[in-house]
């Protein structure tokens, strides 16, 4: 059966990971975009941990890293004394995922590599110059209308994701409310050419929080230059470069010249679209969510939609879910980013000022702190209890909605895995039980589920489970985890926990419960 393509308005970092998604599951797709070309502003520079573990399963890692400077503190310096408090330290991370770091890398030259990844598709697949002007919902379908240089075109497609902004005409077409609070607060992001490697004697990490009640300030170290941002006076016009030079210099000393080389002023929100779906329109990024652009919350959270609704709409359209799989988009993303990210964002710019955070993302242990603070903690409400969380608090045994940790396991040819290679594309039940029990492994399940036997011990040639068996050598995934032996973890496409469930337990009804499957059949 011929599936029709999911049509994406909005090239920007999220738009433009969605479709990356959507091409590594097979899913067919057309992206538009109203400009004639990608984004030149100065615009969000750093990607978290988290972000980088979607890009690898999409197929852009690689390219983006090898662009990007790696970045393993974040540094919290108070500006009146210059001293050094609490650094957050990624590396304790190292075992959890294969990217214990941040990266700095501009949004303007973060967009022309994720498009790069979309090169070998089909002519027809990006559209530049495309203004959307309207959309019909049909029963099967929805038809878009786009404003071209060639003339009205119509698409078709079996939904349309919006991903086209702050300022999202999707979300206004459909009338949907924005809910929150735009402040009465800008902030002034500069990249600046000057010499702080060199002949600076102070050592600043490549990311730098400079806390102070009357003037903070944000330093990043960018690929190719320095990177300020900071908070404008109320009203406070338009700075020359002098000034802004001189601004820089309060902050990091007389470091000799200094030169301007873009700037950007923008405004800070906390609003929320009141609903994320509607029928077979989906809002993603900052169509769905404008949150203040601290510790780097903005794109990152507008990531994670990107991460949660691709799986979804592959399942439905390769008919291993019912329709309502992708209700789960909104009821999961919606609330991390009100009572998450949002939150966590505003409390960082109040401490920033030199408040007390009530959110204790920069209190506990280290290991705590970073998994927060790369997005590693993110608990998403994946079983409508309520239970979503931004900031990791400190439970060593995972729980139903957290990411699985990205450890190193091998498999049943001795090749060494990472935990979320066995996720890539499908479910995943965990059997952790002893191989050496010869315990009854599913081989024929609902598609779209795969099955592992997880064990200490190597899986004989002779067991019939070679095939599926994933070697932990001392227990450590499982200890890692805090399970119990004889247990059965099930695993989502995202890599967040799905059930837990003792061994032998009903793991495959459960997936087809959240799936919506009434058959079964070989995977």
């Amino acid at each position: 059966m011929e599936v029709k393509p999911v049509l994406i308005v909005g090239a920007g970092p999220v738009g433009l990971t969605t479709a990356l998604a959507c091409r590594f599951y097979g899913i067919p797709f057309k992206l538009f975009e109203e400009d004639e070309g990608f984004s030149s502003d100065t615009k969000a520079g750093t990607i978290l941990t988290r972000t980088l573990e979607a890009f690898r399963r999409y197929g852009v890692a690689q390219q983006v890293l090898a662009s990007a400077l790696r970045v393993d503190e974040i540094g919290d310096i108070e500006r009146a004394t210059n001293k050094h408090r609490k650094s957050v330290l990624t590396s304790v991370l190292a075992n959890d995922t294969r990217f214990p770091f941040v990266v700095n890398l501009p949004q303007h030259h973060l967009e022309p590599i994720l498009a790069s990844g979309l090169e070998d598709t089909p002519p027809g697949t990006m559209n530049l110059s495309h203004k959307l002007t309207g959309f019909e919902q049909k029963q099967d379908s929805v038809c878009v209308s786009f404003e071209t240089p060639q003339g009205p075109k119509t698409f078709e497609g079996s939904h349309l994701l919006a991903c086209d902004g702050g300022r999202s005409t999707v979300r206004g077409l459909l009338d949907i409310p924005v809910e929150g609070v735009s402040l009465d607060v800008r902030y002034m992001l500069v990249d600046i050419k000057v010499d702080l490697d060199v002949h600076n004697p102070r050592d600043y990490p490549y990311l730098s929080y400079f806390s102070d009640p009357k003037e903070w300030m944000v330093l990043v170290r960018q690929p190719h230059c320095w990177r300020f941002l900071f908070p404008l006076a109320a009203g406070a016009q338009q700075a020359t470069a002098e000034q802004l030079a001189e601004k820089a210099r309060r902050f990091i000393g007389n470091v000799g010249q200094l030169e301007v080389l873009n700037t950007v002023i923008y405004n800070v929100h906390h609003r929320i679209a009141s609903k994320w779906r509607d029928g077979r329109v989906f809002l993603l990024g900052d169509a769905a969510h404008l949150i203040t652009p601290m510790w780097a919350l903005g794109l990152n959270t507008g990531i994670l939609d990107a991460i949660n609704l691709p799986w979804r709409l592959a399942w439905v359209l390769r008919g291993w879910a019912s329709d309502t799989l992708l209700d789960g988009y909104s009821a999961e993303q919606r609330p991390l980013a009100l009572h998450g990210s949002g939150e966590m964002a505003e409390a960082a710019r109040a401490l920033m000022g030199g408040a007390t955070s009530t959110i204790n993302a920069m209190s506990g242990e280290a290991f705590d702190v970073a998994m927060t603070r790369t997005m590693l903690g993110v608990r998403l409400d994946v079983d409508g209890g309520g239970n979503c969380s931004i900031v990791k608090s400190g439970e060593t045994a995972v729980s139903v909605g957290d990411r699985i940790p990205d450890m190193d396991v091998f498999d049943g040819s001795g090749r060494v895995r990472r935990v979320h290679e066995l996720v890539d594309d499908t479910f995943a039940a965990l059997h952790f039980v002893d191989v050496r029990k010869r315990p009854v492994i599913p081989t024929v399940a609902s598609s779209g589920l795969s099955h592992f036997v997880v064990s200490r011990r190597d899986a004989p040639l002779d067991s019939g489970l070679r095939n599926q068996a994933i070697l932990d050598i001392g227990d450590q995934f499982r200890q890692r985890l805090g399970l119990e032996a004889d247990s059965i973890v099930l695993v989502r496409p995202d890599d967040h926990i799905a059930a837990i469930l003792p061994a032998g337990g009903p793991v495959v009804d459960v997936y087809r419960r959240i799936t919506g499957q009434t058959t079964t059949c070989a995977r």
